[in-house]
């Protein structure tokens, strides 16, 4: 049975506590928040503190706070023999101030409320002492079948990958909503486009997946556009979008 306490009353760290708390070798055996009012909603199955001095020994020590504080937080670990880990997919492992140190990154969205999967979602761990590699396997393997050993420098731009696939196209999809709702559309209208785009993208390259206006270079359709597009920053975006996808496919037009 593995022991482990969580830092941090967030997001992440509710999705990972509710988690761990379906693995059959996992133990939360504290969580450690400064928010006292957020760690009440951990204390029905788990002890929990706002005191950092009076943190419990444990085999793992998952620090899932905001990135900035990622290094304060691993100070207050310094007297621990346990493998402290942050969960974050941009910063180094270099971060975490205790000698035994390693990465558990879920690269997955997380939003309140939203449960999802963890069975399907890839674990990024890193250690630099074999032993702790071993063990953060085989916490991932608790709560996921998909693990990956991956290093700093990888993770870093695994993670900026994500933030185009994800959270770039969330923000388009957002400017998708507000063009509908100008003309009294619905959102659903898009799903289906949205749902088939990503299916798509399951079995061929998004390369290859991709269509449209500036994929035909169609000059025309292109500016009518344009005409429509009100706001300075959604013209800026279409233009620069629509310029990147023509030189992507400029030998095939």
């Amino acid at each position: 049975m593995l022991k482990i306490v969580i830092l941090g009353t967030g997001n992440l760290a509710k999705h990972l506590y509710s988690a761990f708390a379906g693995a059959t070798n996992v133990d939360v055996v504290q969580v450690v928040g400064r928010n006292g009012e957020a760690l009440q909603q951990f204390s029905t199955h788990s002890p929990i503190s706002n005191d950092f001095n009076a943190i419990t020994d444990a085999d793992v020590y998952v620090i899932a706070v905001k990135d900035d504080v990622i290094g304060e937080v691993s100070k207050h670990l310094s007297n621990k023999q346990g493998i402290v880990v942050h969960t974050s997919g941009a910063i180094s492992l270099k971060a975490i101030q205790p000698m035994n140190k390693g990465v558990f990154y879920p690269l997955q969205t997380f939003t309140k409320g939203k449960t999802v999967d963890f069975s399907s979602i890839p674990i990024c761990i890193e250690a630099e002492e074999k032993q702790s590699l071993e063990t953060l396997r085989t916490l991932a393997a608790s709560i996921s079948e998909n693990v990956h050993h991956i290093d700093s420098e990888q993770r870093k731009k695994l993670h900026l990958a994500a933030v185009f696939v994800n959270n770039f196209t969330n923000y388009l999809y957002g400017i998708g909503e507000e063009l509908c709702l100008e003309e009294g559309l619905s959102f659903d209208l898009l799903k289906p486009l949205i749902m088939e785009t990503a299916n798509k993208i399951q079995t061929i390259s998004p390369k290859e997946a991709q269509t449209g206006p500036a994929r035909r270079n169609d000059i025309k359709s292109k500016e009518e556009h344009l005409e429509l597009l009100n706001k300075p920053e959604h013209i800026t975006l279409y233009k620069l979008l629509s310029q990147a996808i023509k030189q992507a496919h400029e030998k095939e037009l």
